[in-house]
């Protein structure tokens, strides 16, 4: 889905779920109500998918306003302090960001949907109540400066900048604007956020809620089969006997593969693999393990 401002998260898999006449709808990762982008919904037998789909990185364009620092790390926010009159020199903004590139420590804010004894930490925010927040550790994949304005040599207040980053799950992009206009010394807060791939999924492939109605009513609404949210996925193939098996939610070892021996495509690192039956069609989703006779596959969800 391509989800418009305005709306949450649970709003869009409500309407869906009264389009399709299905209960069974998750969505692999909240997006703010004020931020737009790719909203990956999982249909049916396909929620299995959620929790691994959730895992995967994340790609976002967002901009960042100079010198006012809020509560909330974006637009929505009460402003906590204003810097006038301050000014840097532009070269620093590359060199921030630079910095966090890589594993960083990140504190959620207070008006994320993580739990604090049993209730959202926006649920305490609306009442006033800031609880401490433990920093995770998250993965800044890359980030990318597309535009400053005004295009000037210094930063100051009010100066706009516009970049791309590619994260890992969990990653806050009002925290990483709020850390960064920090570590210019100015403070900043995210003034616009798009979503612009999760996973193997991007803008190309997502519909807006109206498109995704329009196709209904003209009877010719088409999901992504489950296939295409795993395409990047190293594929494994079993032989007939090795299928079998993990039909039956069985591990197998490198004598059960296609060949009789491992041979898993380039690019596997430990991570959740496909495995799919002789004819090529997958079978189930399975993380590497060790066996005696070598690299064997345990299944986590199999579809039959």
């Amino acid at each position: 889905m391509l989800k418009a401002p305005g709306y949450t998260s649970h709003d869009v898999v409500a309407r869906v779920r009264r389009l399709l006449g299905v209960r069974r709808i998750g969505h692999t990762g909240t997006l703010d109500p004020g931020a737009a982008g790719v909203l990956v919904l999982c249909v049916g037998r396909a929620t299995r998918l959620v929790e691994l789909l959730q895992a995967e990185d994340k790609a976002y364009r967002a901009e960042m306003v100079l010198g006012v620092h809020t509560d909330s790390h974006d637009a929505f926010g009460q402003p906590l302090a204003i810097r006038r009159g301050l000014r840097v020199p532009r070269e620093r903004l590359e060199e921030a960001a630079a910095r966090f590139v890589g594993d960083i420590l990140q504190v959620p804010p207070m008006t994320s949907a993580i739990k604090h004894q049993g209730r959202r930490l926006y649920e305490l925010a609306r009442q006033g109540i800031e609880v401490a927040r433990p920093p995770r550790r998250v993965r800044i994949h890359a980030l990318r400066i597309v535009r400053v304005e005004p295009d000037e040599p210094e930063l100051t207040f009010g100066t706009r900048v516009l970049f791309d980053v590619v994260c890992s799950k969990g990653t806050y992009v009002r925290s990483l604007c709020a850390d960064l206009g920090a570590a210019l010394g100015l403070g900043a807060y995210m003034s616009f956020l798009l979503r612009t791939r999760v996973g193997a999924f991007d803008l190309a492939d997502a519909q807006t809620l109206e498109e995704l109605e329009r196709d209904a009513a003209r009877g010719a609404l088409a999901l992504i089969p489950k296939e295409a949210a795993l395409a990047r996925w190293p594929a494994v193939t079993l032989s007939p006997e090795g299928a079998r098996r993990v039909s039956h939610g069985q591990t197998v070892g490198p004598a059960l593969l296609a060949g009789a021996g491992p041979t898993p495509e380039p690019g596997m690192d430990g991570g959740p693999v496909r495995l799919l039956d002789p004819a090529g069609r997958l079978l189930a989703v399975a993380d590497p393990v060790p066996t005696p006779q070598g690299t064997g596959f345990r299944p986590k969800i199999v579809f039959t």
